[in-house]
């Protein structure tokens, strides 16, 4: 498990990142409704990160980290699927799973 001072940085970060994929997704209106649900609700889960962090349960953590990498990989097969989004949104996206994916590796 990461120090507590890092695993606070990283979960800054995942949260800049998720709130920025998000942002993306909202300035474009065509985007398919699946993934604006996605980046929502990742957004949400984020924002609940400092009630997770304060627990200070490893298998909470853990736990929510699997939950918002699944929720990036439906995120990520929906811009797979939509085909020709905007390069920002797919950037985004791929860039928000990859952090979600290297936290997970690096609690597991």
């Amino acid at each position: 498990m990461l120090q507590s001072g890092e695993m606070q940085k990283r979960f800054s970060h995942l949260q800049q990142t998720v709130s920025e994929a998000s942002r993306t997704c909202h300035a474009d209106a065509t985007i398919p409704k699946d993934l604006m649900k996605c980046m929502d609700e990742l957004d949400n889960e984020c924002k609940s990160a400092s009630k997770v962090m304060s627990s200070k349960d490893e298998g909470r953590i853990r736990q929510w980290v699997d939950d918002l990498e699944q929720m990036g990989d439906r995120a990520e097969r929906v811009c797979q699927k939509a085909g020709s989004l905007d390069t920002r949104i797919v950037d985004a996206v791929s860039s928000m799973h990859s952090e979600l994916s290297d936290l997970k590796r690096q609690l597991h």
